[in-house]
């Protein structure tokens, strides 16, 4: 079993959440995130950002790095939340990871802005 995998069965329990599917939001979290629409989760995504970084912050000064672990796992749940939400996936944002593997993240950010910048010129929101 690989982190992959785990990523991949959470995603379906998400799949399996949406009120298309039978999420009760009566009974289950994320059908009441996915019920309530991207205000929700988005708000959620936030929180644990904040919460997250508080979290390393901590540990600069010698706080506990299980509860920044914790707190990315919150992030990076209401990040797969949204994945279910806009019909993505674990593996699009992993194929995404990959396609960016051995390319210079100051390559890539001046890439990104090039096409926004190219995008507005021609009147076109990324």
């Amino acid at each position: 079993m690989t982190e992959t995998d785990t990523l991949a069965r959470l995603a379906a329990v998400l799949e399996s959440r949406k009120p298309a599917h039978g999420g009760d939001p009566q009974t289950s979290y994320v059908a009441r995130l996915l019920h309530q629409g991207p205000d929700a989760f988005l708000k959620k995504i936030g929180e644990e950002a904040t919460e997250a970084v508080m979290a390393a912050k901590d540990c600069e000064h010698g706080g506990d790095a299980q509860k920044l672990v914790n707190e990315i796992a919150d992030l990076w749940f209401h990040c797969l939340i949204a994945l279910a939400y806009y019909s993505k996936s674990p593996a699009d944002v992993l194929s995404e990871l990959a396609r960016r593997e051995g390319l210079s993240g100051l390559d890539e950010m001046a890439l990104r802005q090039a096409l926004q910048k190219q995008s507005e010129q021609q009147g076109v929101r990324p």
